[in-house]
């Protein structure tokens, strides 16, 4: 275990002023009775309930800062981004990685060998299934979150496991995702989505929400959705079913939320990653809207999960929290990814790959936070516990060699589904009707801090560490052998804001990122796991707020150890080193238009890697520059309309660590328009957007997996049309 003795003895002093805080508490007192007309939708069962929207309703003041809550921009020394479902609604994003394009920070991306969102933020990967929901970890599908299920998607930059613990899958090096379920609002809803989208995708979406109660305080929404229907993507299909209900109740002292949900996602002939790996050149990219998918290829995912969340006021400065939170998932596929052989003609192979997969995500939380002085100094604390554990089956069988087929990136050749050879190129591991345990991990965290202010808060100074355990067990495949570590770290972290004036911060940080241990090839037939380890973060920043229009301007340096095979011996050596400069902004520019979007510029360079072929190189499917400029005009002369557009630009990258293989730069233009108009009592909205404007052929992303460089084609243009209708 690691300890820094600075952040120790400030962690013990934490602990004691918070310890003397609860004892010295006023004790419990009246208060009034809650009127229905201050009932506020509180995505997490809290008092102070969402942040509120800033001007223009694309983001909200604020986000949560993990366990120190909900702040507001100016009053945090992290970078944190909230975009609200009234933006969601009107870009018509239908997942978390649509959303996300909005953010000149975020590169969404694919995860390794299926079809799961990925997203490279500040150039470090975060899967899908490492997105928070409501502050708990890993409850919502693995693969695609559909937007239906949450209110609010926030961006958190830069490590954080001081704030939201370790990341149980290994991402969030970079930044940290935190989606908000929907609330019952102080007005009875009632909204219905028809929509259609090219590619004969049809979809209906229904809204409904209820406060019940003399003061309304006990609130009910439903959301269920249905999309069925091909894609812009020749030949391929999805299917989502979802349901969800969200509940909560505020009392005088006394808050509580739960949600219940259910999603089930089928692809079908689904465009697969390029490997490219062994070539000397990056292939053309195709035609947007080519597929090479074998017509028998599938992924489909079936998801049940839940949450529960308890606020208490202890008193008038102090309040304890509890969250319950699991996931029970299904997953089962038939896949064949094609590796390109040559370049120049896009010839290439393909072999079959099946794949079964179950997971069970139990997760927990409780901790208590007040406020208090000492003389002139304020003290907001919080004192937290965490838990995790994920219990993962898995089984597979693919082939190689023999087993492969010839078809072409570009005149793709079609087959019937081959059977297993079971030859020397057959490669299977447990049994695909019932999967093995093949994995469990276990976190268990303690985490302390305090937000101290000065001179009427115009200085206020964060400090805090979090005390992590993580219990990684691993199962092989066939044999079910049993490895496993166990390790302890402290994680601290000292942030600091000097509000210059009401609408002028500057900002400092050092945090750092806790990653359970890579695994990595031995090269003797089986994989070895390193102990976990900590990346160090360092940002300065300028936030600049006025009533209407923010901008945000921050620098960042990031440095990641790496692994290695070093003859059969797997060692850390090395280091990749992030930095950057990110540029933001938000709000209205005029009285009519809507601004949102930013550039970032961002140095990922491989270091010390113990190969002189590596060092210096820029790491695997980052870009040095990227950036997003969105804008939205309401035309004042047409009441209720407003047309939108968008531009998404990424600059090259690579596709291996020795960066021979460089993909070309990329820009795309979106356009939309929204129309409402009122028939009688209820409200029709009108929606168009046609992504993709161009219809330009591109590499979307390169690699959404660690230490991998394949390649995912851009979406071709797509249209989308929907109508909503409130009543």
């Amino acid at each position: 275990m690691r300890i820094k003795l600075s952040p120790l003895a400030i962690s013990i002093s934490l602990a004691l002023l918070a310890s003397h805080a609860v004892s010295a508490a006023e004790t419990e007192t009246d208060s009034a009775e809650l009127e229905s007309i201050t009932v506020t939708a509180s995505a997490d069962a809290s008092a102070e309930g969402l942040s509120p929207k800033f001007a223009g309703g694309q983001v909200a003041e604020g986000g949560r800062a993990g366990i120190l809550g909900t702040k507001d921009n100016l009053d945090t020394p992290f970078s944190i981004t909230s975009y609200t479902n009234e933006f969601i609604q009107d870009r018509q994003a239908r997942s978390v990685g649509e959303v996300l394009q909005n953010d000149p920070t975020v590169r969404v991306a694919r995860g390794f060998g299926n079809f799961q969102e990925s997203y490279f933020i500040r150039g470090f990967i975060l899967n899908s299934d490492d997105i928070a929901y409501n502050g708990l970890y890993s409850l919502l599908p693995r693969q695609y979150i559909a937007t239906e299920l949450f209110e609010r998607v926030e961006v958190l930059r830069g490590a954080s496991s001081f704030l939201t613990g370790a990341n149980p899958n290994g991402g969030g090096i970079g930044g940290a995702i935190n989606l908000l379920p929907k609330r019952a609002p102080n007005y009875d809803l009632n909204r219905v989505t028809v929509g259609f989208d090219s590619g004969s995708q049809a979809n209906v979406s229904a809204d409904v929400a209820r406060r019940f109660g003399e003061n309304d305080e006990f609130g009910v929404r439903v959301n269920a959705a249905h999309r069925n229907g091909g894609t812009s993507v020749d030949d391929e299909e999805s299917e989502l079913n979802l349901f969800n209900v969200g509940l909560d109740w505020q009392g005088d002292r006394l808050r509580l939320s739960a949600d219940m949900g259910y999603q089930n996602h089928q692809l079908d002939e689904t465009r697969t990653n390029v490997t490219v790996s062994g070539l000397s050149d990056i292939p053309s990219a195709p035609d947007a809207s080519d597929n090479w998918a074998q017509p028998w290829s599938y992924s489909n995912e079936k998801n049940y999960f839940g949450t529960f969340r308890a606020e208490y006021d202890l008193n008038d400065n102090v309040t304890a929290w509890a969250a319950y939170g699991m996931r029970r998932s299904d997953e089962a596929n038939s896949l064949a990814n094609i590796e390109i052989t040559d370049a120049e003609s896009g010839d290439g192979l393909m072999g079959r790959f099946d794949n079964t997969r179950e997971d069970r995500v139990d997760t927990g939380e409780f901790g208590f936070s007040g406020n208090f002085n000492t003389g002139s100094i304020g003290h907001d604390w919080v004192v937290a516990y965490s838990y995790f554990q994920l219990e993962k089956k898995n089984a597979y069988i693919g082939e190689f060699g023999d087993g492969e087929f010839a078809t072409n990136l570009y005149n793709p050749q079609y087959i019937d589904q081959p059977a297993f050879l079971f030859g020397n190129g057959t490669f299977s591991g447990n049994e695909l009707d019932s999967p093995s345990l093949n994995a469990r991990t276990k976190f268990n965290s303690f985490a302390i801090g305090d937000t101290l202010s000065f001179f009427n808060d115009q200085i206020l100074l964060t400090l805090g560490a979090r005390h992590q355990s993580i219990k990684v067990e691993d199962y092989a495949y066939n044999t079910s052998e049993r490895t496993f570590y166990e390790e302890s770290e402290i994680t601290p972290s000292v942030g600091i804001v000097f509000k210059l004036t009401n609408q002028v911060s500057l900002y400092s940080n050092y945090i750092e990122s806790l990653r359970q241990g890579e695994s990595v090839d031995t090269g003797l037939g089986y994989l070895e796991s390193l102990e976990p380890y900590v990346a160090e973060q360092y940002e300065v920043g300028l936030k600049y707020q006025t009533d209407t229009l923010g901008l945000g301007l921050a620098y960042f340096t990031t440095d990641k150890p790496r692994a290695i095979n070093n003859n059969g011996v797997v060692e850390q050596s090395g280091e990749d080193q992030h930095q950057g400069v990110e540029l933001t902004m938000y709000g209205m520019a005029t009285d009519d238009v809507k601004l949102l979007g930013g550039v970032t510029w961002l140095d990922a360079e491989q270091k010390d890697t113990g190969d002189e072929t590596f060092d210096g190189n820029r790491v695997i499917g980052v870009a040095e520059w990227q950036a997003t400029i969105g804008a939205e005009w309401e035309i004042p002369t047409v009441a209720g309309l407003a047309v939108d557009s968008r531009v998404n630009y990424t600059g090259s990258r690579y596709a291996d660590a020795a960066n021979t293989l460089k993909v070309d730069d990329w820009t795309t233009v979106d356009i939309g328009a929204r129309y409402l108009l009122q028939l009688g009592n209820q409200d029709l909205t009108l929606r168009a957007r046609v992504n993709n404007l161009f219809d330009r052929d591109y590499w979307a992303s390169v690699g959404g997996y660690e230490g991998q460089g394949y390649l995912v084609l851009g979406a071709p243009r797509t249209v989308t049309l929907s109508a909503t209708m409130d009543f």
